[in-house]
This record gives structure tokens, sequence and C-alpha cells, in this order.
């Protein structure tokens, strides 16, 4: 008599670990792909490719309006794009019916900082509007650039701290780059990706700091 409790305790402790994983595993398939941050981009060797490929020409930013690129657009229900990437970038990432982040946590990866507070955050284009306007983009369509401005699928926006952005500003590489030096192939990587699809070009400094970037990939 005094066994049979201690085998269905044992039963019972089995169970309860069995189900235990199987819930850690449902909240692993299910968890946010918050991690999963910028679209990886091409590979050090087709960057250098691609950066071969590029016109090379001097910058020029006459009439440029940042109006000139509708940003932020609606993506899906009421989340637009600072919203959508918000989401993917952050961790646990909590959203109200209007789709504004109210919590959640977000790795910097400019800087290696993590924010609790959305506000905390600007989406950065990678590619900055006025460089891409200064590269090409001042002959596109509106519509060409609203695309550009709300890439969701190239390695084009990511959240990171917004003393960070602003302090980087229109910058290209040869005058601007990540704190974090373990970020910085994954951003040249990036950059000539971005370039290298919307056609842009590159002036000479900028190209031989992506040049010099790249070749240490």
């Amino acid at each position: 008599m005094s066994r049979t409790p201690k085998v269905y305790a044992r039963r019972r402790v089995s169970i309860l670990a069995a189900l235990s994983g199987l819930i850690a595993s449902v909240a692993l398939f299910n968890s946010p792909s918050a991690s999963a941050a910028l679209p990886t981009p091409v590979s050090a060797a087709t960057a250098r490719t691609y950066l071969a490929s590029l016109t090379v020409a001097t910058e020029d930013r006459t009439g440029y309006d940042r109006d000139l690129f509708p940003h932020w657009i609606t993506q899906s229900g009421t989340c637009n794009t600072r919203e959508v990437v918000l989401k993917r970038d952050g961790t646990n990432v909590v959203q109200d019916s209007a789709c504004a982040a109210t919590s959640g946590s977000w790795y910097s990866v400019y800087d290696g900082a993590t924010w609790t507070a959305a506000s905390d955050l600007d989406i950065d284009h990678l590619v900055p509007l006025a460089e891409a306007w200064d590269s090409g983009a001042d002959g596109w369509t509106t519509a060409r650039r609203q695309a550009f401005a709300n890439d969701l699928t190239r390695p084009q926006l990511i959240a990171v701290t917004d003393n960070v952005n602003q302090a980087k500003g229109d910058q290209d590489p040869a005058t601007w780059m990540p704190s974090r030096t373990a970020y910085r192939c994954t951003y040249v990587r990036a950059w000539v990706q971005v370039k290298y699809y919307y056609g842009l070009s590159v002036d000479s400094a900028e190209k031989s700091a992506l040049t010099g970037y790249l070749a240490s990939c």
C-alpha cells in the first residue's frame, strides 16, 4: 500500500515535466521573431561585386525635401512601417489596438544599448533619404521614393537608439559608422546591397570607405 502513492507521484511528476517541455516548445515556436531585425544582407563577396559595378558620381542635393519620400505608410490594418519594424526588431513587444508598442525590449545594434521604451528608438533608413536623393533618387517617381522609404524586404530599415540615429543624420560610411565594430561588416554589406538594388551611385570617398571595410569582412 505504501508503494502506490509513490508510483502515482512519479507518474504525475513525469506528466508535469512532459507538459512543461511541450509548453516551452510551443512558446519557443510562437515567440516573437524579435531578434530577426534587419533582413540578412548579401555576403561580403557579393557586396564587393555589387560595389564594383556602382556608378561613381558627385552628389547633388539640389531640391531635396524629406516630404518627397512618403514614409511610415500603412502596412497592414492600423500598423505603419515604423510600428512593423519596432515589432520585428524587439523582444516580447506588446502593441495596443492602434498598433503602438506599449512594452518590449530593443537592442540597438549600432551602439549596444538596450531600451524598454519605444520612444527611445528611431527607425533608421540605413541609406538615408537625403543620401538617396544625392545619389539618383531625385529622378525617381514619388511611388519609387515611397517604396524606398518603407522597404521592409531589403536591409534598409532598423530600430536603433534615437540619438545615435540623429548623430548619423544623412552621413555615408566615409564619415559615419556604427560605434560597435562587430556590426560594421553587416552595415556596409547592407549599404551596398540597397544602393545596388535601387541603382544609386556612390561618391569617391564613399566607395573608398566601403572598399576598405568590405576588405576586412
